[in-house]
């Protein structure tokens, strides 16, 4: 038996807007998605696909599971993912290989904004 990661999947009560955030923000194209879900990527492309399912409940409290994106300049991704309607916490971790800085999407997931020295 051999066992792969295929995805990751975000509840969103906009599922329309939260996708369409982390699209553009990963250049990530929607691949075919079940009625009411999106999803971003394919099946069997080599990195696992985002899916977004729709949920009646706001997100409550810090998530336990986060994604980390990786950017050539901090400011400038600071910059796009406000643009695109999420927020910057604020919290920034500088280290030796390089910065993190802690964002959200338009819903308020967290997710670390890295760049590498």
């Amino acid at each position: 038996m051999t066992n792969r990661w295929a995805g990751v999947t975000i509840d969103c009560l906009d599922v329309e807007r939260v996708a369409g955030f982390w699209s553009t923000l990963l250049d990530r194209p929607r691949g075919p998605s079940e009625p009411g879900w999106i999803y971003l990527g394919l099946r069997d492309d080599p990195q696992p696909r985002l899916v977004f399912q729709p949920v009646t409940e706001p997100k409550r409290g810090k998530v336990r599971l986060h994604l980390d994106v990786a950017v050539d300049d901090i400011e400038r991704g600071i910059a796009q993912v406000i643009a695109l309607g999420g927020r910057y916490t604020g919290e920034r971790h500088e280290y030796d290989e390089g910065v993190i800085v802690v964002m959200t999407d338009p819903e308020g997931h967290e997710f670390c904004m890295a760049q590498y020295y």
